[in-house]
């Protein structure tokens, strides 16, 4: 169990990779070192979960961690839920498992994300809608979302453009259009109690991510993907008032560090009495830690 007194922070968006490594079989490998350059990150082959809580351990930082599932879409095939929420498990000072299913799957889908959370202490759901090949209102997706409000978990939709596929031909098949924030209003309204969190400052869509997550009381944002030194201004100001606690901090490891995004983060005009919310009280609250 994260203890919070220990930890300087709570990252809440982390991917997990496995321990195989890319998979030279379904393009995989490909996607990651596009991802890498994009991102300009410091490795050739994503770390896996242990070496993820190795990091976080050693900067006093907590994570969600989570898959995405987007094998029906991309072909990739998904890191196990079951596996990295055993991972996390093993490493729960640190490390707090969510868990990604394609909503194609329906009422299967619903089933595993009964099962996660109840038996595998599994806290929220990653959804990618690009990767994922679906509008987030899509009434397909509902069995699902009917399953996660039911359980009190979060869900977790990335929000904008997306490093995925960018650079590579057609860029590599995903579609931007899927990601609008404001897709995310109807989901919030039809499921008034279930956590929603926006994933990213959502270029171009940034204004309908601060108009949803202002009227809806249960959509927050996360400030993952983007060094806070790109965040354009209009987030600032949100996260300064009306989003103050509303607002998470979120890194996208392995692509872009804990630290590093720290490091910007301190040299933003961020008030004083915001920065521990963003960084670890409304994380804390969400998860239902504090």
């Amino acid at each position: 169990m994260v203890d919070l007194a220990k930890v300087r922070a709570i990252d809440i968006h982390t991917h997990a990779e496995e321990p195989c490594g890319c998979h030279a079989d379904d393009g995989y490998d490909d996607l990651q070192t596009a991802m890498a350059k994009y991102f300009h990150a410091p490795w050739d082959h994503p770390p896996t979960v242990e070496e993820t809580a190795a990091h976080y351990r050693a900067q006093n930082i907590a994570a969600v961690i989570f898959p995405v599932d987007a094998e029906r879409e991309t072909g990739y095939r998904r890191y196990k839920n079951e596996e990295v929420a055993e991972l996390a498990a093993k490493n729960d000072d640190v490390l707090i498992p969510f868990a990604s299913i394609d909503p194609a799957k329906g009422k299967l889908g619903a089933r595993e994300a009964r099962r996660l959370v109840r038996d595998f202490g599994v806290k929220g759901f990653k959804f990618h809608p690009t990767m994922q090949g679906f509008y987030p209102n899509d009434r397909m997706a509902y069995v699902l979302y009917e399953a996660i409000a039911e359980m009190d978990a979060i869900a977790l939709f990335h929000t904008g453009q997306t490093g995925v596929g960018s650079g590579m031909p057609g860029g590599n098949g995903m579609r931007l259009k899927y990601s609008n924030p404001l897709y995310l209003d109807d989901v919030a309204v039809d499921f008034p109690t279930m956590r929603i969190i926006l994933a990213h400052p959502s270029f171009p869509w940034q204004e309908e991510a601060l108009s949803v997550a202002t009227h809806k009381p249960n959509v927050y944002i996360d400030l993952s993907g983007w060094s806070p030194k790109y965040f354009p201004p209009i987030l600032v100001r949100y996260a300064n008032t009306l989003l103050r606690k509303k607002v998470l901090f979120g890194s996208d490891w392995p692509m872009i560090a804990p630290e590093r995004w720290l490091a910007d983060f301190a040299k933003i005009d961020i008030k004083d009495d915001n920065r521990p919310l963003i960084l670890k009280e409304n994380a804390a609250n969400l998860l239902g830690l504090s």
